[in-house]
């Protein structure tokens, strides 16, 4: 039954705990022992918290035995990115510099997960300050990709991805700049969202009026995915860009999106963008197969010959406000990633920054004119398939070289400047034998039409054998010998044994 439970959806969980045929302690036991079997082949939990998540489970069954309400998470284990503050559970962002940090309380998104019910198991692995598109710190080291751990699972929200893909836990947390949930969700054949800026409230980022920076669900599919948006959104005070979201009367009983009404438009680059050649005959493959569903389904034209440099200067502007302190104190702290953040920010000026955002405001006010004609738009996650974790970054494509380390995130980033939300779904394999992740772009602030209409897409797409969601081979997985922990010089520590052997260790 252990192994039985941790394949089940976290929807489907839920309504066995809720009914009282599984216990949460079942579920967290469960997810604990697959944790222990399988997390030593891809090193996606680099901390864990199972004595305190056992004391959560065991509250959480005698509430239900009690016939006491609950949040809409009760029971259900989750894996927190590395990024997120956790009281009393380790937060290393995975950089050297915060080795020792252990936050006194959670953060905005991490109380709302815990306040719906959500039992931590533990935290999942990162890039070095969440800097990158493959999950490689010098803490913890790689995450390595479920389907061959040889091959690199996305970043930042890599060990989320890879949790959820071999089914360690059924909900994880992500968080979204370039394509920081998006592109991991696609590379280990799960499904993320990037929620419109505001709809989930995050309160780490030190530019709080920035819309390129959001926090958002991963699930192993759209339901699960709601689930989770659905017990983080709103208002806070810590967030100036967060609103009011009305949930529906039933989160789980949502009208369904006739595919047949959607038009839908199409884009293998956004015009702008290297994709391998592969992949673009992969989409033209996908597209192909789907465009018999819908009213209308063509290519899209775009207007985003600025979106580069734009995106360059409002990510650096990121970078400054959140590594200044570090580098002006010891640039060398810093691995290669951050600093070159830091430096290309810091070079640049005041003229830059006000066009950069001026520039943004004029792709967005395109962007949104496409929705005039569309009601989604669809388009390729990632460039290229998983690429050797050892790999930093993708350097060419084509034969071309790219200009600079996260060019090859420029699928996912020119939507970030447009501010819509954006899934990311999986939809069979590449040529590669590969997850495939369909980027599907909702209208603005059109956070729930989108899931509808994924969750629409993912019904027909699992009737299919050539489209329907991967799963990794979890006997090669089990014998794995790919070495992921280098430069790490001891495996992960369970939270509990960590907190004694850094006693008095002051937070960074």
């Amino acid at each position: 039954m252990s192994d039985e439970l941790t394949t089940l959806s976290a929807t489907e969980l839920k309504r066995l705990i809720e009914s009282k045929e599984v216990s949460p302690v079942e579920a967290l036991d469960a997810c604990i022992s697959r944790i222990d079997a399988l997390n030593p082949k891809i090193n996606a939990f680099c901390v864990t918290s199972f004595d305190r998540a056992r004391t959560e489970a065991k509250a959480a069954e005698q509430e239900i035995l009690r016939g006491e309400p609950g949040g809409l998470l009760r029971g259900l284990p989750i894996g927190i990115k590395d990024l997120e503050e956790t009281e009393g559970v380790l937060t290393t962002y995975g950089s050297p510099l915060y080795r020792a940090n252990v936050p006194v309380q959670d953060n905005e998104l991490v109380q709302r997960l815990r306040g719906a019910g959500a039992i931590m198991v533990g935290k999942t692995n990162v890039p070095e300050m969440g800097a990158g598109a493959n999950t490689r710190n010098p803490v913890w080291g790689a995450t390595g990709n479920p389907f061959n751990p040889a091959l690199n699972a996305g970043g930042s929200s890599g060990g989320s991805a890879a949790a959820l893909a071999a089914n360690l836990v059924p909900l994880c947390s992500g968080s979204d700049t370039g394509g920081s949930l998006r592109i991991p969700a696609a590379k280990c054949g799960v499904v993320g969202l990037r929620p419109s800026p505001g709809l989930v409230p995050s309160e780490r980022k030190p530019l709080g009026w920035t819309p390129i920076s959001v926090v958002g669900p991963m699930g192993r599919n759209v339901a699960d995915t709601w689930l989770q948006l659905a017990a983080t959104v709103g208002v806070a005070d810590t967030d100036p860009l967060s609103y009011p979201f009305t949930l529906p009367d039933s989160i789980t009983e949502l009208p369904i999106t006739q595919l047949s009404g959607l038009r839908i438009g199409y884009t293998e680059d956004f015009g702008v963008c290297d994709v391998d050649d592969n992949i673009r005959q992969v989409f033209r493959d996908k597209i192909s197969r789907l465009q018999g569903l819908f009213a209308s389904c063509e290519e899209a034209d775009f207007r985003m010959e600025n979106a580069h440099k734009c995106f360059d200067v409002l990510r650096a502007e990121a970078f400054v406000a959140s590594l200044q302190s570090a580098y002006e104190k010891d640039p060398d702290s810093l691995g290669p990633n951050p600093r070159a953040n830091y430096e290309l920010g810091a070079q640049m000026s005041l003229k830059d920054c006000v066009w950069g955002n001026g520039e943004q405001t004029r792709i967005f006010r395109h962007f949104q004119t496409l929705f005039n004609q569309y009601d989604l738009i669809l388009s390729p996650v990632t460039p290229v398939s998983p690429f050797p974790w050892e790999q930093p970054y993708l350097e060419e494509v084509n034969g071309v070289k790219l200009d600079n380390y996260y060019r090859w995130l420029a699928l996912t980033y020119v939507v970030t400047l447009a501010t819509n939300p954006a899934l990311s779904m999986p939809m069979g394999v590449d040529h590669k034998n590969m997850p495939f992740g369909m980027q599907v772009i909702g209208k603005f602030r059109g956070d729930l039409e989108l899931l509808l209409a994924a969750q629409a897409l993912e019904d027909y797409c699992e009737t299919t054998d050539d489209l329907c969601r991967p799963t990794p081979d979890f006997a090669a997985l089990s014998a794995s010998q790919v070495n992921l922990l280098t430069p790490v010089t001891h495996p992960p520590l369970p939270v509990e044994e960590y907190q004694t052997a850094s006693q008095g260790a002051s937070a960074v």
